[in-house]
């Protein structure tokens, strides 16, 4: 930590009011822009100038190396030929692997090689752990100066302090989530002498970055198009730090602290915080209030638009989102997930490469059904309740079922095949145990594959992943549905039911998760389980697996829920099962398998260390106030 925050380079003030589009567009600079201090600081151009680089100190961790591993839950395995990626050192408990130290192939987003700070440099060599330090540095050195912005209006001066304020918190809060309480920087720290920060609880740290979130929503405006500032880049202010991002993390940062995994690091309860629920609630009322108002550009894409969260394709290299994403990383680079990210999905007899991530059978079983009930838990036997069948076991399901899960049967390859190739052996998902999708190494452990974040026609046959169809993959931080969710959970915490809910808005926790299901076209949640907070809750926590299903959340859920160490979310299962002798291609929903049953494939052996990463040993042998995380 010692070297990320001593380390910033004065002569990184840009002029100029910068657009977000290209990072090459604002990362040139010519040496007549190294400008003194009181230039740099006078007026809202020069000194937007020096806030847009803490935009660049955001990593995208949807593609920060070649494939990229971002799900370290119970969602995801990798196949059986990755050996490199922090997912596989997380299956063997290894979690010192974050760490560039602990990374031999560089293919982590939390860390890079060589302390690297350089917010210049390209998708690969962005790293949470350093830039966090350094923009947190960064903000303080602009909120240290604004007495010297004397040729600005009130509105230009707000905005550069609620941006310098919310990246403070942000970055904070990125850190927290994972080590747990941390120093919170709040002044520019002497780069010439020996620091010695102590560690403060996860509620110490939680407050002052609420602090900080609370006053940058109050001085950001909620759409930059809407303003004097922002009519300079109007179309272009999409991912301008604005009130809602603030908001919205704001109450993320409250609910966390509501956590029992936080709660317990803090007060020893190893139950919900009411008080910090509460508070999380309101946060999360204020804004989507002012979203189902009309007041703002936000809004639940339709369901038949899904896609557009993930990824675009035709679009000129358009950052997807939408309406509904909240807070993206900024634009990198073209051609960064089309040649390598959109590979790691499919099998390679259709994908190509050898690294793939897949869906665990056990993650695909959230996926309840279309009316809105759970899977049985034992999913060889049939549940009249819910109307699941083994034998038809795709039949009936949730929408969003067909939207992220490759199931056997389904058409991938469109065009033609070269004669040399076994029509069906490629066209189709041919995922029943033994088929040509399932080959443990570079195809499918699992019986499923991930569809959710490319088009199945970005195959080798198809090839729509190549350059002239411009994909652009790239998983958001936040969108508004996770808000949604967050909401409904802060509520049903704080207030003790599935009718809870916060004096700002108008719906309760149940009726916000229903509002998520609605757009999906899934049924209400069922009386059965909304007669009280603790029926209702795992419910709350089936629709969070499904609705954000592989976007980062998981580990993190189940780190704050004290959920990691506990079955059945410490395995991970494949679905075995053979196809009956008729097979019906052009409905595969309909087809009926036999010999449906469930292998594990792995366990993972997790102690309460598992809680917390391990933090550095460079940085917790500075002083002893800064200590290491228990048991490592």
């Amino acid at each position: 930590m010692k070297e990320y925050i001593k380390t910033i380079v004065k002569s990184s003030f840009f002029i100029g009011l910068l657009m977000m589009v290209s990072c090459e567009d604002y990362l040139e600079r010519t040496p007549e822009s190294v400008v003194s201090e009181e230039a740099a600081f006078e007026n809202f151009q020069n000194y937007q100038g020096f806030v847009e680089e803490l935009y660049m100190a955001i990593p995208n961790f949807t593609t920060s190396y070649w494939t990229t591993s971002f799900n370290w839950g119970d969602d995801e395995i990798q196949s059986a030929a990755n050996t490199f990626h922090f997912g596989v050192k997380i299956e063997d408990g290894n979690f010192w692997g974050w760490q560039a130290e602990h990374d031999g192939w560089g293919a982590g987003w939390m860390d890079k090689n060589g302390a690297n700070t350089n917010v210049a440099g390209g998708r690969m060599n962005k790293g949470l752990w350093p830039l966090a330090w350094y923009g947190i540095r960064k903000a303080n050195i602009g909120l240290a100066n604004l007495d010297l912005m004397t040729n600005a209006t009130q509105e230009e001066r707000d905005i550069i302090e609620g941006q310098l304020l919310f990246f403070r918190a942000w970055f904070h809060f990125q850190l927290i989530q994972y080590f747990g309480g941390l120093p919170y920087i709040q002044e520019v720290l002497p780069s010439d002498e020996q620091i010695c920060e102590p560690r403060l609880s996860y509620h110490e740290t939680a407050e002052l970055a609420a602090i900080d979130f609370r006053r940058a929503a109050d001085l950001l405006p909620v759409n930059w198009d809407n303003t004097v500032v922002g009519r300079r880049t109007l179309g272009k202010n999409d991912l301008r730090i604005n009130k809602i991002m603030a908001l919205g993390y704001l109450g993320k940062n409250l609910l966390w602290a509501a956590s029992p995994l936080m709660n317990y690091e803090s007060t020893g309860s190893r139950s919900y915080n009411n008080e910090y629920s509460q508070r999380a609630a309101s946060a999360f009322g204020e804004l989507l209030s002012l979203v189902e108002n009309g007041e703002t550009q936000y809004s639940l894409l339709p369901f038949d638009e899904y896609s557009q969260n993930f990824y675009t394709t035709g679009q000129n290299w358009a950052i997807p989102g939408g309406t509904e994403a909240i807070f993206r990383s900024p634009y990198v680079e073209a051609n960064g997930s089309n040649w390598g990210i959109s590979k790691q999905y499919l099998p390679s007899v259709v994908g190509g490469g050898d690294i793939k991530f897949l869906p665990t059978a056990n993650y695909v079983s959230f996926y309840g059904m279309a009316n809105g009930m759970p899977l049985p838990e034992d999913i060889t036997q049939a549940d009249p309740e819910s109307g699941y069948d083994p034998a038809h076991p795709w039949e009936g399901r949730d929408p969003r079922f067909y939207h992220d899960i490759l199931y056997d049967g389904v058409q991938v390859v469109e065009g033609s095949l070269p004669p040399e190739v076994n029509e069906n052996a490629v066209r189709y998902a041919n995922l029943y145990t033994g088929g040509s999708y399932r080959d443990v190494n570079f195809g499918s452990r699992t019986g499923y594959v991930n569809q959710k974040f490319i088009p199945l026609t970005a195959n080798q046959y198809d090839r729509e992943y190549d350059y002239g169809y411009a994909l652009h993959l790239m998983v958001p931080y936040m969108r508004l549905a996770d808000i949604y969710l967050m909401y409904a959970e802060a509520s049903l915490t704080g207030y003790g039911s599935p009718a809870g809910k916060s004096s700002n808005f108008s719906k309760t926790a149940l009726e916000a998760v229903n509002t998520i299901r609605d757009r999906a076209g899934v049924d209400p949640v069922h009386s059965k389980f909304t007669a009280s907070a603790e029926d209702f809750l795992p419910e709350l926590r089936r629709e969070r697996a499904v609705e954000l299903a592989f976007e980062r959340h998981r580990f993190n859920d189940l780190r704050r829920w004290l959920l990691l160490t506990e079955y059945p979310y410490t395995i991970k299962t494949s679905h075995e099962f053979d196809r009956p002798a008729s097979f019906d291609y052009e409905n595969p929903r309909e087809n009926r398998v036999v010999n449906l049953k469930e292998e594990v494939i792995l366990v993972r052996d997790f102690t309460d260390r598992h809680y917390w990463l391990p933090l550095k040993v460079s940085d917790v042998s500075i002083c002893p106030e800064f200590y290491q995380n228990p048991g490592w």
